[in-house]
């Protein structure tokens, strides 16, 4: 980025930072410019998303195995966590303008080609060029509001970044359930394109308040990306993988921990040691941002786990269709919509370490009632949970990034903020992985407990059985055996809900521990993200 962008992040004299009284305004043209971008970032990140209820569609219509499915959604988390701290990088090399417009239209012709697609293999690698490009949108969207706006205002924009950025895969399953449902899974991918060709377009026309610097790329940190692909991507399969593979006793598996691990090694000894990283991890010396960005992973866990857990149960245990799934799922980014205003407000008001210790208790609280879970829980049953989730999240994305980047100097803000979407998202990557491993696992363990205890000693048990063969008494001698089938499917969704209850339990524990850690953080001096200076 020029001079005098950097100058205007500072919020320098005369800079769009700045407090004199011509400044302290939104312009117009600017806040249209914004309005774009945002809708381009809004894509990028219901793109997570929007094909999780849809999943089942997908692999019928491009006859893809149970393993091969999960990598359409995994495949895209994966490259968009690369792009991320890339792109603040890329945005000082190529200008704001060059760069939005490579991501915008880069993304739009992928998600054409994912819709075209007729393979999985073919699905999996435009998903991760859909990823990769379209990742370039999200921090850039960030680091936009900090150049364009007076800090004045960022208690009114920042909640509005927060809304998109939770809002986008909350509704993600509603959205492709309605678009599987009325039409077929290929327009998850399709709705992108017009949308897409105007961000574009405004991209190109519209964004002017930076320069490109291209003399960045003489020192272009190659073995910096390299090593974080190889660390991020090498986790997520062996994260993936594990559960299914036995772990470590799978030689691939094996393998590509090694490989995550020495590139882990590499990566961080070449971001403290590089000229010009494409990661400056500096900013982690700062409590609240440390502090603030573990906040932001579990968040990711939160946000991106929960979107992936409900399906989950809606279809496996209630035999939703992606329709159902979808208007189930709506309640929470409901709640997050109407949220978003009082959070903003609040943020000006009150310590936003108090709005952060509301936003996890009422996260908990969400996952608490669905300790309760059973087979028959429908939508009402549904409702509050969701409610508390929605709610939650929202008081907790505001002040999370007010408190972490309230402390910050000026100058580290932009990679911060790359960082501030990096936690988030690897986050979201981790704990889908973690959170299946845990829920298989559970349902495991709790399969072979309710097994053991079925025997013709427990009377509950026998009667169950007794009543089934009646009532396959039609079918003569096999009735004995469809009952037995009956039982056991019985007894294995019985172990499935009980396995989703402690998934539920463990994120309520995680969640109000987070509450409790948010007293350490240090109040910024100033509101909002404006308190940085």
């Amino acid at each position: 980025m020029s001079a005098s962008a950097t100058a205007t992040i500072g919020g320098g004299s005369g800079s769009v930072g700045g407090s004199s009284a011509s400044d302290d305004r939104i312009d117009p043209h600017r806040l249209f410019t914004f309005i774009a971008m945002v809708f381009g970032m809004f894509m990028a990140i219901l793109d997570i998303q929007i094909v999780s209820a849809s999943l089942s569609e997908i692999q019928a219509g491009l006859a893809a195995s149970a393993n091969e499915i999960t990598w359409v959604q995994t495949a895209y988390l994966i490259a968009e966590v690369v792009m991320i701290p890339l792109s603040g990088y890329l945005s000082r090399a190529l200008g704001t303008r060059i760069l939005f417009a490579i991501s915008a239209g880069g993304f739009t012709f992928a998600s054409l080609m994912c819709g075209l697609s007729t393979s999985i293999n073919e699905m999996i690698i435009w998903r991760v060029i859909q990823g990769f490009i379209g990742g370039g949108m999200i921090p850039t969207v960030f680091a936009t509001a900090y150049i364009i706006f007076p800090r004045s205002k960022m208690n009114v924009i920042t909640p509005v970044i927060g809304l998109v950025a939770t809002l986008a895969p909350t509704i993600g399953p509603t959205v492709g359930g309605y678009l599987t449902n009325m039409l077929s899974w290929h327009w998850l991918f399709f709705v992108n394109v017009v949308p897409g060709i105007f961000v574009t377009a405004a991209a190109l026309i519209l964004i002017d308040f930076d320069e490109p610097d291209f003399s960045l790329f003489q020192d272009f940190d190659w073995v910096g990306l390299l090593t974080m692909a190889g660390f991020l991507g090498a986790l997520e399969y062996v994260l993936e993988e594990g559960p299914r593979n036995d772990w470590f006793g799978d030689d691939a598996v094996l393998a590509m921990a090694w490989v995550s691990g020495l590139s882990a090694i590499a990566f961080f000894a070449r971001a403290l040691t590089a000229r010009q990283p494409i990661v400056d991890l500096r900013a982690f010396s700062d409590r609240n941002f440390a502090i603030g960005s573990m906040f932001s992973f579990v968040l990711g866990i939160g946000l991106y786990g929960l979107t992936y857990l409900y399906p989950v149960y809606l279809g496996q245990i209630r035999g939703y269709d992606a329709l159902m799934i979808g208007e189930t799922m709506f309640v929470s980014g409901l709640a997050m919509f109407l949220t978003a205003p009082i959070a903003g407000r609040l943020s000006s008001k009150v310590d936003s370490r108090f709005i952060l210790m509301a936003g996890f208790i009422s996260f908990a609280i969400g996952t608490y009632w669905m300790t309760y879970l059973t087979k028959d829980w429908d939508f009402w049953e549904l409702f509050w949970p969701q409610i508390f989730r929605g709610v939650g999240l929202m008081m907790a994305i505001i002040p999370i990034n007010n408190i972490s980047l309230g402390t910050l100097p000026p100058e580290r803000l932009k990679n911060a903020s790359g960082l501030f979407n990096l936690t988030r998202n690897l986050g979201g990557a981790v704990g889908l992985a973690a959170l299946t491993t845990v829920l298989n696992d559970r349902t495991d363990l709790h399969l072979a407990r309710l097994h053991e205890s079925i025997t013709a000693a427990r009377r509950p048990a026998v009667e169950t059985l007794d009543m089934l063969t009646k009532h396959f008494s039609s079918f003569g001698s096999d009735a004995k055996l469809m009952a037995l089938k009956q039982l056991n499917g019985i007894v294995h969704r019985q172990g499935e809900v009980m396995g989703f209850a402690d998934v539920f339990l463990m994120l309520t524990w995680l969640f109000l521990a987070l509450a409790l850690l948010a007293v350490v953080m240090k109040r910024p001096s100033g509101l909002g993200v404006s308190g940085g200076h």
